[in-house]
């Protein structure tokens, strides 16, 4: 029988607090979330290693530290509604509902978000909302948000997330091709000026929807 609450500990203490991840928030809710249970039962002895895994539909879960980096540079303090675009598994989702009032969360893939909806349920994550559409539209209906996270690469700021995010909001974002991207923090400033700040180099699969990626691959016609 694996004991999964010293996998995750380990994970804690060899990937990510090495790495520079500070917040004892973050580190708790990184301690607490079941990260086995968001992949197949045959990965349950993988769930915790150093590198991202696959869950169907030609999507992953994201390696632990991105996860862990993304959520710490969100500055969450516990009042917050959060936008997550890029549902996949509902790890991230878990973690964030974890440090924040509610998350929001939008998945393309109609079977993924039922999935994720169905392990967030059995953990008990009531402050999660899921919604299957084109997350580059963003959820008009909940914004403004204090905080956006795109758990998937994108060719730039999708404009209508921007618009959505409150004024002193953080948003993360993983910007360049299809290939390799640098994760990149936007902070909304008042007046809604833009600043942004580059953090990591990344890859993501590729942010499909009318504001991301063609899915017809033709992204510059």
């Amino acid at each position: 029988m694996q004991n999964f609450d010293s996998m995750r500990k380990r994970m804690v203490e060899t990937q990510l607090i090495p790495r520079g991840i500070k917040d004892p928030r973050v580190i708790n809710a990184m301690l607490k979330v079941p990260r086995h249970l968001f992949v197949e039962e045959a990965l349950w002895n993988q769930a915790y290693g150093d590198h991202a895994l696959p869950i169907g539909e030609g999507q992953t879960i994201s390696q632990p530290y991105m996860v862990a980096i993304m959520t710490e540079l969100l500055e969450l303090k516990g009042a917050e509604k959060v936008l997550e675009i890029g549902t996949g598994s509902g790890y991230q989702a878990a973690v964030l509902a974890e440090l924040c009032a509610k998350v929001c969360t939008i998945e393309r893939i109609g079977a993924l978000g039922m999935r994720a909806r169905k392990v967030l349920d059995f953990l008990g994550y009531s402050n999660v909302a899921v919604r299957t559409l084109d997350g580059t539209y963003g959820w008009r209906d909940e914004a403004p948000f204090d905080g956006i996270i795109v758990t998937a690469a994108s060719p730039d700021i999708p404009r209508p997330l921007f618009e959505q995010l409150k004024e002193g909001g953080r948003m993360l974002v993983p910007i360049g091709d299809r290939y390799l991207q640098t994760l990149t923090l936007v902070i909304k400033k008042p007046g809604g000026q833009m600043i942004t700040k580059s953090s990591i180099g990344c890859v993501f699969v590729p942010l499909l929807g009318a504001y991301g990626f063609k899915l017809d691959g033709r992204d510059n016609g």
